[in-house]
């Protein structure tokens, strides 16, 4: 691989060679992999994206700050955004295989080690900068009105068998002006999931939504 072109194609600064090569080095391939660089690139990354997204919406609840995140750092994002940067053409497998935008969860991790090695060679702030730059035009896609996540739930259960999702109030907390409902979802074969917010309405939109993105069918 040449170091200096890769930098000028990821329009990157970077240092250590060897680093850069462990983020695109797949387990498949090598000992030597970007398993842990995948894992503190995803705490940098959730780190500035809640950051960017407190900052642009600073009267909206935990409950609805938590969907807009969701949508910003789940596979399919993720794997848009490394492949809209060239990623697929330096990561390095064990196996000869042709790498496509099928591929979600490689370019997932892909993205998120390189991150996580920029993180290490260059500190935070140059970090920062390069998710911001790169989640640009997801993070103005952030405004767009949050879908309907229980009708999207209650189609999808529904279809696949024939019962509404099960919704239970779990606390309620605060002052009658700003309560704090936690309200639990599920469905058949699924885990269960707790959604919050200031309204029974947001609480079950906010853990519908959240069981939906488990599912990855947001």
């Amino acid at each position: 691989m040449n170091f200096s072109k890769i930098k000028k194609e990821l329009s990157i600064k970077f240092t250590k060679e060897s680093l850069l090569i462990q983020s695109f080095t797949h387990k498949s391939s090598s000992k030597n992999n970007n398993e842990k660089l995948e894992f503190l690139g995803d705490r940098v990354i959730g780190l500035v994206l809640s950051t960017k997204l407190f900052e642009l919406y600073p009267e909206e609840s935990e409950g609805v700050l938590d969907k807009r995140f969701a949508s910003l750092v789940n596979k399919k994002t993720c794997c848009n955004i490394a492949w809209s940067i060239g990623l697929q053409k330096y990561i390095i497998l064990g196996n000869k295989i042709k790498i496509s935008k099928k591929n979600e969860k490689l370019l997932s991790d892909g993205i998120e080690a390189l991150v996580g090695a920029i993180y290490l060679d260059q500190g935070y702030d140059y970090a920062k900068y390069f998710v911001l730059r790169v989640w640009k035009a997801e993070l103005k896609k952030s405004n767009v009105t949050i879908l309907d996540s229980k009708t999207q739930l209650q189609e999808h259960s529904l279809k696949l068998y024939k019962k509404l999702p099960k919704y239970n109030i779990i606390s309620f907390s605060g002052p009658k002006h700003k309560p704090i409902y936690k309200i639990s979802v599920e469905i058949d074969k699924s885990n269960e999931f707790v959604g919050t917010g200031n309204s029974k309405q947001e609480a079950e939109q906010n853990g519908a939504f959240k069981l939906l993105n488990n599912l990855d069918l947001i």
